[in-house]
């Protein structure tokens, strides 16, 4: 199936515009407006291409490092299983983006320091 990057531009262009830019905090689970990525890129999926996506490192009030979760259950190198209310699934470690809070939807959730402190440490494996 082919990529409707022309739609994704136009909300992403409308997205930019925003002006009130919701507070966020580390281990909060967010509906983010992940778009349409190139290749094997993780994609947002539905209309406004959202991903539920786990916020790992705050810098400021407008970025955020974060990591996008899938609904299938993995638990290898590359992903870690997340049970977290509504969010079941796993964190794609491999796709850790920075992420601008302008594409930030709805918050979903919030893990435990526990869960957070586990999923450190898997990222850490994968940058030895």
């Amino acid at each position: 199936m082919e990529k409707d990057f022309d739609n994704w531009n136009k909300l992403k262009k409308s997205m930019n515009l925003k002006n009130l830019i919701p507070l966020f905090s580390e281990r909060e689970i967010w509906n983010c407006s992940l778009g349409l990525n190139v290749g094997s890129e993780e994609d947002g999926k539905g209309i406004n291409h959202l991903r539920p996506m786990l916020i790992v490192r705050k810098f400021n009030k407008e970025i955020f490092y974060g990591i996008p979760i899938t609904s299938k259950i993995k638990n290898d190198i590359f992903h870690i299983q997340i049970n977290s209310g509504e969010v079941n699934g796993s964190l794609i470690l491999s796709q850790m983006r920075l992420i601008d809070a302008k594409r930030l939807s709805y918050l979903m959730g919030k893990i435990t320091e526990k869960e957070m402190s586990q999923i450190k440490e898997k990222l850490k494996a994968l940058f030895p």
